[in-house]
């Protein structure tokens, strides 16, 4: 069974910090690109970041860039996203996904909020 499992969500005021976990099973995951793409509320999908499946090139929507950093960790199956100097627009459901858009995890809420 194909699982994406992410974790790391919460409330955290602005200016904080949080790491999301995305951990996969099921697949081939050290051969796909992987992706975050958030929701904000009331808003459609909006993508964040790829990792390429080495690991080695990463691009970030401009609204992040210098904020937040996404790795992976080959031995693990696992994909984080380090978010520094969160924003309140930064708040929303995250979601981990394989670049394709083939699969998706169940998402982790961020609020922002002071």
């Amino acid at each position: 069974e194909v699982q994406l499992v992410e974790s790391g969500g919460g409330l955290v005021q602005p200016g904080g910090s949080l790491r999301l976990s995305c951990t996969a099973s099921g697949f081939a995951f050290s051969t796909y690109d992987m992706t975050w793409v958030r929701r904000a509320p009331g808003k459609g999908l909006e993508w964040v970041s790829l990792i390429s499946s080495g690991g080695s090139t990463a691009y970030y929507t401009d609204s992040v860039k210098g904020r937040f950093t996404i790795s992976r960790d080959k031995a693990k199956n696992t994909m984080y996203l380090q978010m520094n100097s969160l924003k309140i627009e930064d708040s929303g459901v995250y979601y981990c996904t394989t670049s394709n858009a083939t699969y998706w995890g169940q998402g982790t809420q961020v609020n922002v909020s002071s």
